[in-house]
């Protein structure tokens, strides 16, 4: 029976990392299309297509993300607005959000 345990834990910690190596590949596929957008300007173009082919649905899927095409559109934003994925995770750039949010808040 421990043996049982000890192998689903196992099998659990290692879907937990795959999931987590397929999500760094969506983050390093946006960083390309915004990359893409600020040299072509087509970077949403190109997430889009990559989203919705069959390889960016594979790893979409493995990343936890359902490919669906309310994730693309979400996708075609992020890449829109130009904000790198590393800045965007950063707590910095959180903070300066949620601090305009509420500057807007107060002004309306």
């Amino acid at each position: 029976m421990t043996d049982f345990v000890d192998g689903t834990a196992f099998n659990n910690e290692q879907g937990k990392r795959a999931r987590k190596l397929f999500a760094a590949v969506v983050l390093a596929a946006l960083d390309d299309a915004i990359a893409d957008d600020k040299k072509y300007g087509n970077g949403p173009d190109q997430i889009a297509r990559w989203a919705r082919s069959r390889d960016g649905r594979e790893v979409l899927s493995c990343a936890g993300i359902d490919p669906n095409e309310r994730v693309v559109k979400g996708l075609m934003d992020f890449v829109g607005k130009g904000v790198r994925t590393s800045v965007a995770l950063s707590r910095e750039e959180s903070e300066r959000r949620n601090a305009a949010e509420a500057l807007a808040r107060a002004a309306a």
